[in-house]
């Protein structure tokens, strides 16, 4: 972790949610994982090819993961968590 905090601040939890995670949502994170850890928001030519991979590989296994998870909780709205969030973000730069 950097600084103490969230090691990926924006990547969201896609688990457990109505309607499931799209995969443009699991690729987003993916490449947001990929940024983070390789420090860079952009490969060079010479490193593309592998960011791109781990991008790819990183997204089939998220994608495995949320297929593969079991809750008894009930799944949330996806509107009611973003108007929540939209209300923390409001409320947290409003400071």
């Amino acid at each position: 972790m950097t600084s103490g905090g969230p090691v990926c601040r924006n990547i969201r939890t896609l688990h457990n949610f109505e309607p499931p995670a799209r995969d443009d949502e699991v690729r987003a994170a993916a490449l947001q994982y990929v940024r983070k850890i390789s420090g860079t928001a952009k490969p060079s030519q010479a490193n593309e090819a592998a960011f791109a991979r781990a991008v790819d590989e990183i997204a089939h296994v998220t994608r495995h993961l949320l297929d593969d998870l079991v809750t008894a909780a009930p799944p949330k709205d996806r509107e009611v968590e973003a108007a929540k969030a939209r209300a923390r973000a409001a409320e947290r730069y409003a400071r």
